[in-house]
């Protein structure tokens, strides 16, 4: 187990290029382009040094002017670990460079220090991110691999913006064909995970290949009923004297996993930045436990369904 004082500092480091990835992460996906501006810097003055953003949050212009103001108050770029995603429209071997370096402007970076491929799925490549039939189904790109993508993002690499690459919302059997095949293996893998779905399977393999695991919705994303209102949860967290999110946040830690969390006030953040090791007993509680549900359906889809639709 990962040592309490560790945590808000702790850094894991990626099987390819320098970097040292936080093993606490700030999640961007927020709707409104002014909270996304105040809630990434206050994360920022909370102590968060790694940041999650996507194309298809349409909002990593915001996350770059917070980042910004960041740098600008002496925080030093290299303290910083920043992620962005690869959209499903554009998993044309010819269109990641030019994905990429849209998103690197719209951040005003010169390197990333992680690139994902957001989904497995190839849409119909184009402007509108969420292609559709007349009957409102998804357009699927046929024409494509996610191999041939992937060597597409390798390319990315090799070209020295781009320190390392990796793959989200997907399983292990998506992520093996890669893994085997890929001249660059995988630096991170980042997928839903918290005790409803603790993806053991997939974190065991990633531990084993050195991958880092980053959990998406550690906190069931607010669902509810959901892990933050489990009476194990609870339970422990009265016993504790920390927050039932302030619980499962030092669980995801302490099973060897990263996180992201989205907080919209600096209040949030705090909370979710001060945790703290639990008790060997309460962490094995957690894992007891039996309940088993997944909360976003991208898996099978695509389409994430945590962003509200619209926007």
């Amino acid at each position: 187990m990962i040592a309490s004082s560790d945590f808000r500092t702790k850094r894991v480091p990626l099987n390819h290029g320098t970097g040292r990835m936080p093993v606490l992460g700030f999640g961007t996906l927020i709707p409104d382009p002014a909270a996304t501006i105040s809630s990434t810097r206050d994360a920022l003055e909370v102590g968060f040094r790694h940041f999650d953003c996507a194309e298809r949050y349409r909002n990593e212009r915001e996350v770059g002017e917070a980042l910004h103001a960041g740098l600008a108050s002496g925080i030093a770029r290299e303290d910083l670990f920043v992620t962005t995603k690869l959209w499903n429209t554009n998993h044309r071997p010819e269109r990641v460079a030019p994905a990429f370096e849209a998103s690197l402007g719209r951040l005003g970076l010169n390197h990333l220090d992680l690139y994902l491929s957001h989904t497995p799925f190839a849409f119909q490549p184009g402007d509108d991110q969420d292609p559709r039939d007349q009957s409102g189904n998804v357009i699927y790109d046929r024409g494509v691999t996610l191999l041939d993508t992937w060597r597409a993002m390798e390319s990315l690499v090799d070209h020295g913006r781009c320190r390392a690459i990796g793959l989200s919302d997907i399983g292990l059997d998506g992520l093996l064909p890669i893994y085997e095949a890929a001249r660059i293996k995988p630096a991170v893998v980042q997928v839903e995970a918290h005790p409803y779905l603790p993806e053991t399977g997939l974190l065991e393999f990633c531990q084993k290949n050195g991958i880092v695991f980053l959990a998406f919705a550690p906190l069931g994303h607010g669902i509810r009923p959901g892990p933050l209102e489990d009476p194990v949860i609870t339970a422990i967290a009265a016993r504790v004297g920390k927050t039932p999110a302030q619980v499962l946040l030092a669980w995801a830690v302490q099973r060897g996993t990263a996180l992201l969390t989205t907080a919209k006030t600096a209040a949030h953040a705090r909370e979710n930045f001060d945790i703290s090791a639990l008790p060997e007993d309460a962490f094995d509680e957690i894992n007891r436990i039996e309940t088993r549900q997944r909360l976003n359906q991208v898996v099978d889809t695509g389409v994430p369904g945590f962003i509200p639709r619209g926007r």
